[in-house]
């Protein structure tokens, strides 16, 4: 049975798939425009990205929690695996990077509210896996970065440096969503209708994520690509919203830059040796270079 006849005779409904544009793990498809099917590629594992079953798995747990996520409507193991979910209203804009038409007091609204609903996130969420320490966090990202040539990641030894001389202690383990910013939480106006794309999801410090958002309350981290955003909250208003006192956040946030930096010189050096042709990847210098500057001037002046 091809996958369209899989999902018709067990959602028991007439239809076709479409390809969901912006989906980045396994296949990403809506049907009938009434829900979104998620599918390990033909011929691969579903290990990383393409274990979709395992986004299951997390979206079933938050079912019926203060975050809102989109229901499982059905999970479906036989090779190659495939999950149906609800497709939630609302719209995903990251206001620095996105073109869009957002008020300032809609931008402003929003983000406050993302950093809320992170809390909730980290207060209720699941606690599944072995937790990810944040030793082994910064020992993963810096094997990402060491993979980086040298001539792409211009400072990067000198912050791996300052990041491994002060290592904080763990937090509580809580759910690491891995990925959260306003671009993967939906909104019908100012009201948060699901957080989506869990495809990084981890047992670890709550911080790893606190870091990873507040990365995207500066445009300036984005030279080159992003722009200014009237009525963007600072990093202080965000914390402040998100309404727990936080110990090293200024090691978790020079942590977060690490870690984008690592992530475009990545795919920087992938397009650069004809592994994935995206010429758009050579607008990612200047900001891999912020990226790193500022988590070392953050972490040289706490």
């Amino acid at each position: 049975m091809t996958l369209s006849e899989r999902v018709r005779a067990r959602l028991g409904t007439a239809g076709e798939l479409e390809v969901l544009p912006g989906g980045h793990s396994g296949l990403t498809y809506t049907f009938n425009g009434t829900c979104v099917v998620k599918a390990v590629p033909p011929g691969q594992k579903p290990l990383g990205r393409n274990d979709v079953l395992r986004q299951a798995r997390v979206l079933r747990a938050l079912e019926g929690s203060p975050v809102p996520v989109p229901g499982v409507l059905a999970v479906d193991e036989e090779p190659p695996a495939w999950f149906a979910m609800e497709f939630a209203d609302g719209e995903a804009i990251e206001p620095v990077l996105d073109e869009h038409t957002l008020t300032p007091g809609l931008t402003r609204a929003r983000m406050i509210e993302a950093a809320k609903v992170l809390r909730r996130l980290h207060d209720s969420g699941p606690v599944t896996e072995e937790p990810v320490g944040v030793a082994g966090e910064l020992e993963r990202w810096s094997r990402t970065m060491h993979a980086v040539p040298a001539e792409l990641r211009p400072g990067a030894d000198k912050l791996l440096r300052l990041l491994g001389e002060d290592v904080p202690q763990d937090g509580p383990p809580v759910l690491v969503h891995g990925d959260f910013r306003l671009g993967n939480v939906l909104f019908a106006g100012t009201r948060p209708t699901a957080v989506v794309d869990w495809e990084i999801w981890s047992t670890g410090d709550r911080r790893v994520d606190l870091g990873w958002f507040l990365l995207f309350a500066d445009p300036r981290n984005f030279p080159e690509l992003g722009r200014p955003v009237p009525g963007l909250p600072s990093e202080d208003e965000l914390l402040e919203a998100y309404g727990v006192e936080l110990s090293s956040m200024a090691w978790f946030r020079a942590l977060g830059r690490m870690k984008m930096a690592a992530i475009m010189g990545h795919n920087l050096r992938r397009h650069r040796e004809g592994r994935h042709h995206d010429p758009d990847q050579e607008r990612l210098p200047p900001t891999i270079a912020a990226m790193i500057r500022s988590a070392v001037d953050i972490l040289t002046r706490r």
